[in-house]
């Protein structure tokens, strides 16, 4: 595994590198070598904040833990990980494809239990209507909602509006 790390209001000192190299690392087991682990360390004021993703065939494994400590917050992150990779694993890797993917044999051979089963209880079907960014987060506050599906006035295309942490909006769209 390799590690990209990257640090925003913060130096990364060798022994802060050291310290996500040895924490993240851990995570090698499940891997193979030529997985590279993205890793933000932010500082805002007392909240050092790590993110790692890790782009894995297709699909991107994520993680963000905040502590008023930055090696707290790397040793946090690591177990969010191992728990996603436990979790998910039957979901994650497709065993016809074991030989290309970014997994470990050992990992796609290991049998984990899935606590919890992903079901969809509810399926609802509208009719978006197009309006402006602005406009959907107004709808989705007024709704009560975390996210709000529309079409894009502007490009005519779905698009999704979403709460961020932070009292901040997000908005997700297609590239094409």
């Amino acid at each position: 595994m390799r590690f990209t790390i990257v640090g925003k209001n913060i130096d990364v000192t060798p022994g802060l590198k050291a310290a996500v190299e040895e924490k993240i690392g851990k995570l090698e087991k499940y891997f193979t070598p030529d997985t590279i682990a993205n890793v933000t360390l932010n500082v805002d004021k007392e909240r050092h904040k790590i993110e790692v993703t890790i782009p894995v065939k297709g699909k991107i494994i994520r993680a963000e833990q905040i502590s008023n400590d930055m090696y707290a917050s790397i040793d946090l992150v690591e177990e969010v990980i191992e728990r996603q990779l436990k979790k998910y694993k039957s979901k994650l890797v497709d065993k016809m494809q074991a030989e290309a993917s970014n997994f470990k044999k050992e990992f796609i051979d290991s049998e984990y239990m899935d606590d919890e089963e992903i079901r969809i209880e509810r399926m609802k079907k509208f009719d978006p209507k197009p309006m402006y960014a602005e406009d959907a987060c107004v709808q989705m506050e007024l709704l009560g909602h975390n996210f709000f599906v529309f079409v894009n006035a502007e490009t005519d295309q779905v698009n999704v509006v979403y709460k961020r942490k932070g009292n901040t909006y997000g908005l997700i769209e297609p590239e094409n």
